[in-house]
């Protein structure tokens, strides 16, 4: 609903005084539903980033523990490695203990399809 200008004046200058009277804050439906939006929006970003810096710490933790458990890994292999989903991490976090040398790191690369 739009009120004429020197109603909608009033209104809001009404509005005012009620809040300063009452030390209170009036919240419109629309502040209120802008409000719940941003803070949904800014929640599903946050998770989401985390999310992300929490998958890019496994990889470089599982690429230290590769590189200490059997040497250098090389830029392609490295590059797969990058490529994997959590779960295939997690599963690579597991099998890299049995693993004695680059060769079992790409056996394992292979049968994965990576």
């Amino acid at each position: 609903m739009i009120l004429p200008e020197a109603i909608e004046r009033e209104f809001w200058q009404e509005l005012q005084s009620f809040e300063e009277e009452r030390k209170v804050t009036y919240v419109t439906n629309a502040e209120r539903f802008g409000i719940e939006k941003g803070l949904k929006q800014g929640l599903e970003q946050g998770l989401e980033q985390g999310l992300e810096q929490g998958l890019e710490h496994e990889r470089s933790l599982i690429l230290r523990q590769l590189t200490r458990r059997i040497g250098d890994i090389s830029p392609t292999t490295r590059s797969q490695i990058q490529s994997l989903s959590l779960t295939q991490l997690e599963s690579l976090g597991e099998a890299l203990l049995d693993f004695s040398q680059p060769d079992d790191l790409l056996e394992w690369l292979r049968t994965l399809g990576a």
